[in-house]
């Protein structure tokens, strides 16, 4: 059984999503980071840095945060979507850590301030949202000829696809993008990824492109 700390963000569905395609059993504690509940002292000691998600293995009582390790770990426990080549694993890891440095942090910032702050700082919005589009140009660029990121459905695919659902947050038209609108909605039909996107709660169907 494995303890999930998380919300509904992009990063707290990468979790959710991935335990559901393993299909392992897990528990809900849902850590609403608009009530600030990221900082409760029980919290921080299983998440130091006050992020979700985070994850609780009770088979091993081992504790894990940020959402990347999340999955390599999970990956490697059940030996399931990440390559056991060793190019072909670190295809895959490439990709992942892609996604971490650029699609999470950038998209955020577009979130941040086009969003959430609209008007407030133009040369901050003009520059995250060009750098949002070049983003997704280079997924884009990978997705041609490809069914997924990196091969097969794997990590790269999970950690990625939830920060692509808020497309609308980041006035993205996916069909300036076809491969990665291709892509987008083939995974957004998967069981998986439909049940894993309303944890922990459900705010409304998977968002798709027209």
């Amino acid at each position: 059984m494995i303890d999930l700390y998380t919300w509904t963000t992009p990063n707290g569905r990468k979790a959710s999503i991935m335990l559901e395609e393993l299909g392992l059993p897990y528990a809900v504690h849902a850590i609403d980071i608009g009530k600030d509940e990221q900082f409760a002292p029980d919290f921080l000691k299983i998440s130091p840095n006050n992020k979700i998600p985070a994850i609780v293995d009770r088979d091993n009582n081992f504790s894990l945060f940020e959402s990347g390790a999340i999955l390599m770990y999970l990956a490697e426990k059940t030996g399931k979507l990440m390559p056991k080549d060793l190019q072909a694993r670190y295809r895959v890891i490439e990709w992942l850590m892609w996604q971490m440095g650029g699609i999470g942090p950038m998209l955020g910032q577009v979130h941040h301030f086009v969003k959430y702050n609209p008007g407030k700082a133009p040369y901050a919005e003009e520059r995250y949202s060009k750098e949002a589009h070049r983003l997704y140009g280079v997924l884009n660029k990978q997705l041609e000829g490809r069914e997924y990121i990196a091969g097969d459905y794997s990590i790269a695919d999970i950690a990625t696809w939830p920060w692509i659902s808020r497309f609308e947050w980041q006035q993205i038209d996916l069909n300036k993008y076809p491969n990665v609108k291709r892509w987008y909605a083939a995974i957004a039909n998967r069981p998986a990824v439909q049940k894993g996107y309303q944890v922990p709660k459900n705010m409304g169907p998977v968002p798709m492109p027209k």
